[in-house]
């Protein structure tokens, strides 16, 4: 009987022993910015918080991109979601150390009007634009846009840049200006503020409408090469929670808004009526390089330093 017993233990041991082995996670350095690019990962940071995530996530939140960038190039960080063009730029800056994963946002820039004189593109012939992103991604897909319709953006119409979207919802907030191009959470946020602001023009959908390959995007998410070739199966845990972490998002807005909110990717009441406008999306493999690619060469034929200088190698995009 002894004999059995000990047999017994020894077995359950073993089976512990094994399950503590197969259920090791795997530690992640994990960041996100705040807005549209971060607002897919706030299912997953619950998860995490909760025991219940696939690895062990450490989470830092930026404001900008600017903070992100040392600590990839310096490899403070593992994984990291980030805007479209920057995930090139960061690529070339590390000489091909960084694999892009999958979209995560498609494009968030509207056109929105005051005083009902914009409907289409044509209506903006003639008229001022307040806008943000001058040298950056809005500049590029609005130049893109107006100019495969016909229209010269440095001679049809007026494009006034400001540094900041809030800048330019003041503006719209005193009468100054009537039309301008704003990317959610702003236009949400302006609709807060001002009076008659209604999105008229959606960049994303005119983009769309001029066909190609590309997709008109606003964020993916990267992660270092070095750590995709260490850790293939946390990747591939990440990418499945991640993607599960965006359906939740466009699927249970109210929930998701809640937990943005808790996690300062966005303040929950604004994020509950953003997120339906936000295009949030998961596109991974062979159709996030198709979208990815046509994108960048779009950017890159405007300004090659748009992209980092050239177009990123193949080894650049992680299909699975």
């Amino acid at each position: 009987m002894k004999r059995i017993i000990s047999a017994i233990l020894c077995a359950a041991m073993l089976v512990v022993a094994l399950t503590a082995c197969g259920g090791e996670k795997a530690a992640v350095r994990l960041a996100g910015m705040t807005g549209p690019t971060g607002m897919g990962l706030a299912r997953l940071l619950e998860d995490d918080a909760s025991g219940t995530a696939a690895n062990d996530y450490e989470f830092t939140l930026a404001g900008s991109a600017d903070v992100l960038n040392p600590m990839i190039i310096n490899g403070e960080l593992d994984i990291a979601a980030v805007p479209a063009n920057l995930a090139s730029v960061l690529y070339n800056k590390t000489n091909g150390g960084v694999r892009v994963l999958a979209v995560n946002t498609l494009g968030v820039l509207y056109i929105v009007n005051t005083d009902g004189t914009v409907a289409e593109l044509s209506d903006l012939v003639g008229k001022t634009i307040y806008a943000t992103g001058q040298g950056a991604a809005p500049e590029y897909a609005l130049r893109y846009v107006l100019t495969q319709n016909g229209i010269d953006p440095d001679a049809d119409l007026t494009i006034e840049w400001k540094t900041e979207p809030t800048e330019v919802v003041s503006l719209m907030a005193t009468g100054e200006g009537t039309i301008a191009m704003l990317p959610q959470p702003y236009v949400t946020v302006a609709q807060t503020k001002v009076e008659n602001v209604t999105p008229v023009i959606d960049i994303t959908e005119e983009w769309n409408n001029i066909g190609g390959d590309g997709m008109c995007l606003t964020g993916v998410v990267i992660a270092t090469a070095d750590f995709v070739e260490k850790n293939p199966d946390a990747v591939k845990a990440f990418l499945k929670e991640y993607e599960a972490s965006i359906n939740y998002a466009n699927e249970n807005v109210p929930e998701a808004a809640q937990l943005i909110g808790k996690y300062e990717i966005v303040a929950a009441p604004m994020a509950e009526k953003a997120l339906p406008h936000c295009n949030l999306a998961y596109i991974g493999g062979e159709e996030m390089k198709t979208a990815l690619e046509g994108y960048l060469t779009v950017l890159f034929d405007q300004n090659p330093a748009a992209v980092g200088g050239k177009m990123p190698a193949d080894d650049f995009y992680y299909v699975g």
